[in-house]
C-alpha cells in the first residue's frame, strides 16, 4: 500500500531502458529529456535493475555517466533518484554531519519524520555502509538539548500506537503545561521525554488537551518558550505526530517560497517521499497553501530540472 506518485513501470524491460539512456548520453550532446522521462517513471527497484543492466551491456557505471553529461540541479536529481531507497536516509545524514559545520536542518527533518522501524534501519544501514555508529557521529556534532532530542528519536522507542489512557493523557498535558507555560524558563526534558517516547494517537490527545488547558496550540509555547535547533526540532516533532504529509507540504513550501529555493530540500522530500506518501503531501500542500506543489514548481524552477520535478509530483491539484 503506498501513497506514492511513483510506482512501478509496467511493462518494465530493464535492458531496453539502459539502451535508450545509452544512446541518449553517447557521443556530443546529451537528450536530456529521455534520461528525466525514464528515470521519473521508474521506480527505484526498477532505476536499481536498471543500473545493473547498464553496467552488464557496456561495461560502464550509470551513475558515473549521469555526472559526467549532466549538471547543476538537474544532475542532483537524477543522482538522488538513482541511491537505492534503503541507502538514501543514511546518504542523507553522513552528508549532513561531514565536514565543517552540521546541517542541522537534514539531522531534523530526517529524525523527526521517519518511524521507529525506518530509524532503526537507518542506523544499521550507516553502520554497514560508513563503519560507523550514527548516533557517535550525531552527539560527536550537537550539543545541548537539541543533541538530547536526536538521541532520544535515535533509540526509536516510541510506544506502539494502541487504546489511549485518558488519565495519562491528562498528566502528561498538565506537565507539559507546567514546564511551558507556566515555569520561567522551560523545563525542556519534560517536553523532550514526552514528545520522544509516547505514542502517537497518545500524543494528539495530549495536544488536544494541551489546548484545552493553556488555551495555546503546543506549536506556540514552543515557539515561545525555546529558540535556534532545538526550537526547530521540536516544532518538526510535533508537526510529524500531527500529520507527516502535512509537515512535508510545509517544508516543500518553505523551500520554495520567498526568494532564491533551497534546492536540496526540494529534492530530497520529493524523491525520497515520491513512492511513500506524495499524493497525501500534494492534498495537504492543496489544503494549506492555496496553491498547489504542481503549480510552485512551475513557478519556482526551470529547465530539464522543472520537467523532471513536475513529472515526480504527478499531476496539477486544481
Amino acid at each position: 500500500y503506498t501513497r506514492g506518485t511513483v510506482t512501478a513501470f509496467s511493462p518494465f524491460d530493464a535492458r531496453a531502458d539502459a539502451e535508450a539512456l545509452r544512446k541518449a548520453m553517447k557521443g556530443m550532446g546529451t537528450d536530456e529529456e529521455t534520461v528525466l522521462k525514464i528515470l521519473t517513471s521508474r521506480n527505484n527497484a526498477q532505476r536499481q535493475e536498471i543500473a545493473s543492466a547498464f553496467k552488464t551491456l557496456f561495461g560502464r557505471d550509470l551513475v558515473d555517466d549521469l555526472k559526467s553529461e549532466l549538471t547543476g540541479k538537474f544532475e542532483t536529481l537524477m543522482v538522488s533518484l538513482m541511491r537505492p531507497t534503503y541507502i538514501f536516509d543514511a546518504h542523507a545524514l553522513k552528508h549532513a554531519i561531514k565536514g565543517a559545520g552540521t546541517n542541522e536542518k537534514v539531522l531534523t527533518e530526517i529524525l523527526a519524520s521517519r518511524t521507529p522501524a525506518e530509524v532503526q534501519n537507518i542506523k544499521q544501514v550507516y553502520l554497514q555502509e560508513y563503519e560507523a555508529n550514527l548516533e557517535d557521529k550525531i552527539t560527536g556534532e550537537t550539543s545541548g538539548y537539541f543533541q538530547r532530542l536526536l538521541v532520544v528519536l535515535l533509540q526509536a522507542n516510541r510506544d506502539p500506537d494502541s487504546g489511549v489512557d485518558e488519565g495519562l493523557v491528562e498528566q502528561d498535558a498538565q506537565v507539559l503545561f507546567r514546564a511551558g507555560e507556566l515555569k520561567w524558563g522551560t523545563d525542556e526534558e519534560k517536553f523532550i521525554t514526552i514528545l520522544g517516547t509516547r505514542s502517537i494517537s497518545h500524543l494528539r490527545r495530549v495536544f488536544d488537551k494541551y489546548m484545552t488547558i493553556s488555551g495555546f496550540q503546543i506549536e506556540e509555547t514552543i515557539d515561545r518558550e525555546t529558540s535556534g535547533d532545538l526550537e526547530k526540532l521540536l516544532l518538526a516533532v510535533v508537526k510529524c505526530i500531527r500529520s507527516v504529509p502535512a509537515y512535508f507540504a510545509e517544508t516543500l513550501y518553505y523551500s520554495m517560497k520567498g526568494a532564491g529555493t533551497d534546492d536540496d530540500t526540494l529534492i530530497r522530500v520529493m524523491v525520497s517521499r515520491s513512492e511513500i506518501d506524495l499524493l497525501d503531501i500534494r492534498q495537504e500542500f492543496r489544503k494549506n497553501f492555496a496553491k498547489s506543489l504542481h503549480q510552485m514548481i512551475q513557478k519556482d524552477t526551470s529547465g530539464d530540472y522543472r520537467k523532471a520535478l513536475l513529472l515526480l509530483c504527478g499531476g496539477d491539484d486544481e
